[in-house]
């Protein structure tokens, strides 16, 4: 009988134990489970993080593809660069007849962008709440390209001045690389392409006028030439200017090819001048929209 008893008080004495083993068994794997949970979230974590960053990569370059064609949409908007009527496609234009009414003036800027003295320019005409017209060189867009940028998002407008300024006779190749390769390096640059053009030196005989009349260009050339490039002082720069300036006219100047501190200088005294003579200053696209007055445009021969 004292056996069976000891052999009853035996078997509780082991249930307890596994009972109790049991128990600590369990709670220990309650103890141990957040530290696992833990790693497997830092697990889904860092996968998560590859999946952003992956994600992350292709929204920047939707966002490069959203902002070229908005900044092709803002240009638009400026006058920057819109479709020439198609009256004035292929037509040489070196001032407009405008209403009496709309004393105006265009100044515009060849041969840039150029390191600081494009950017002293666009200075100034942002000062006085100005926009312009900067007609472009294809190798300086290509060395320059955060210049132009910013000359068309401070709202003036862009032309195409060939690729290297090149005076002499050249083969219709030739030609066509000046014209369209700077067209595509405009549109690389800002998103916008070109509609105005203006031969170097106002040359019409050396193929490049001939391959951008046929391409539907505006041909803009001037009516009062500043002759900055001969470097002139400041006070006959402002006289060249002035001497044969009137409403609807288009001023030559330049922004880049050599040293322009003369033209800098001499920048504000224009503004001042034309705006105490009533007028007030628009881009080319602008001037080209006031082209419906009579005659239609006045063309230089």
């Amino acid at each position: 009988m004292e056996n069976k008893q000891s052999f009853f008080w035996l078997q509780k004495i082991l249930v307890t134990l596994v009972c109790f083993a049991g128990t600590l068994g369990i709670g220990f794997m309650i103890l141990i489970k957040p530290n696992a949970s833990k790693a497997q979230n830092s697990s889904d974590i860092d996968t998560n993080s590859t999946t952003v960053d992956v994600g992350t990569e292709k929204r920047v370059e939707q966002l490069k593809t959203i902002m070229l064609t908005t900044w092709g949409k803002e240009a638009q908007a400026k006058g920057v660069a819109i479709d020439v009527p198609s009256r004035l496609q292929g037509v040489i234009i070196s001032q407009v007849k405008v209403p009496a009414k709309e004393k105006v003036i265009a100044l515009t800027f060849d041969d840039g962008p150029w390191p600081e003295s494009t950017a002293q320019i666009l200075d100034i005409l942002k000062e006085n709440n100005i926009k312009a017209t900067f007609f472009v060189i294809g190798q300086n867009v290509k060395n320059n390209p955060d210049l132009l940028k910013r000359v068309m998002s401070e709202g003036n407008a862009i032309g195409n001045h060939t690729w290297n300024h090149l005076y002499r006779f050249l083969s219709p190749q030739a030609a066509t690389y000046e014209v369209s390769s700077t067209e595509d390096i405009i549109y690389k640059t800002i998103g916008v392409k070109p509609s105005l053009f203006r031969p170097p030196g106002g040359i019409m005989t050396n193929g490049v006028a001939s391959y951008a009349k046929n391409n539907k260009y505006a041909l803009i050339l001037w009516s009062s030439d500043s002759v900055d490039y001969s470097r002139p002082s400041v006070p006959r720069l402002i006289h060249n200017v002035f001497r044969s300036a009137k409403p609807g006219g288009i001023v030559l100047m330049h922004d880049g090819g050599g040293n322009r501190s003369n033209t800098i200088a001499a920048l504000p005294e224009i503004i001042r001048r034309f705006r105490s003579q009533g007028y007030r200053f628009v881009t080319i696209p602008e001037l080209l929209l006031m082209d419906n007055y009579k005659p239609k445009h006045i063309v230089k021969k």
